[in-house]
């Protein structure tokens, strides 16, 4: 574990139980994912666009979800954290997004191949079951294979600070710190999702043109077994949204619906802060 990282910050969020509650209600735990990506038309009026996605929520940074099919190594129960996470492909939009948006705004191509990013978003889940609405804001990090490189990059460093300041240590595991491993959590994300989905990051690169037939080391519907294959691991990452403000929009009785707002009110380098709670009308 990074020495940035602090073990003293908030307690848990107010917002984190009923959010994991109604995530877990969901058949297909689906949100969209909205980001900034740089303007390149001259009809844009703005530096910068909307881009929105679908993606699916993949549980808090540091909380593994059990999944028996998973052999990955576990991380031991240190750390505990309110950051919600989702996988992506390096070779995808968003993660150029998230660097090109951030405080070093990274723009090539180069640049947005490790870890690291740290620009805006929001996320929104519709939990159709329950008529519930939950939007994050904030800023999105990138896990990617560098993260424990011997040699860290500012990229790792910005990682490893910003986020590992959200990461708070469980009562009982204090001393543990070093057993806990950025790299082991990223191949246990891995390894949770299915050999059809580790094979999606085999894939043809996205968004290019179809010409011709693909190189044999990148085709369509391949299932991956093996949990440290080189190919579909260089273009693997998970993403970390630090949420600053979250709202949650209960729509399941017109009666009483109610919005409630909470925002974090803390030092963003060491985590230390508290969640300031607003109740608005829908």
């Amino acid at each position: 574990m990074s020495a940035t990282t602090h073990t003293n910050p908030s307690p848990a969020a107010p917002w984190r139980s009923a959010f994991e509650s109604h995530m877990s209600e969901m058949p297909s735990p689906e949100f969209v994912f909205g980001s900034l990506h740089p303007s390149t038309s001259s009809k844009d009026t703005t530096n910068y666009v909307p881009r929105l996605r679908y993606c699916i929520y993949r549980g808090m940074w540091s909380q593994l979800p059990e999944n028996k099919h998973n052999d990955a190594p576990k991380n031991p129960r240190v750390y505990d954290s309110d950051l919600p996470t989702f996988t992506t492909d390096v070779r995808m939009q968003k993660v150029g997004d998230l660097f090109a948006t951030s405080a070093g705004k990274a723009d090539k191509d180069e640049l947005v191949q490790g870890s690291g990013g740290g620009g805006p978003c929001e996320a929104v889940y519709w939990i159709k079951e329950k008529g519930m609405q939950w939007r994050m804001k904030g800023t999105a990090f990138i896990v990617a294979p560098d993260i424990e490189d011997k040699e860290e990059s500012s990229g790792v460093r910005t990682v490893k600070s910003e986020v590992g300041a959200r990461m708070r240590v469980f009562e009982g595991a204090e001393g543990k710190e070093g057993q806990w491993s950025w790299g082991r959590e990223l191949t246990g994300h891995f390894g949770n999702c299915s050999p059809g989905m580790r094979g999606s990051w085999r894939n043809p690169p996205p968004g290019t043109l179809v010409e011709g037939e693909p190189d044999k080391d990148h085709q369509l519907a391949q299932k991956i077994e093996d949990l440290h294959d080189p190919i579909a691991r260089s273009n693997f990452r998970v993403v970390v949204i630090r949420p600053d403000e979250v709202e949650s929009t209960d729509l399941s009785d017109p009666a009483t619906a109610r919005r409630h707002r909470y925002t974090f009110d803390g030092d963003a380098q060491n985590g230390k802060g508290e969640w300031k709670v607003e109740e608005l009308w829908p």
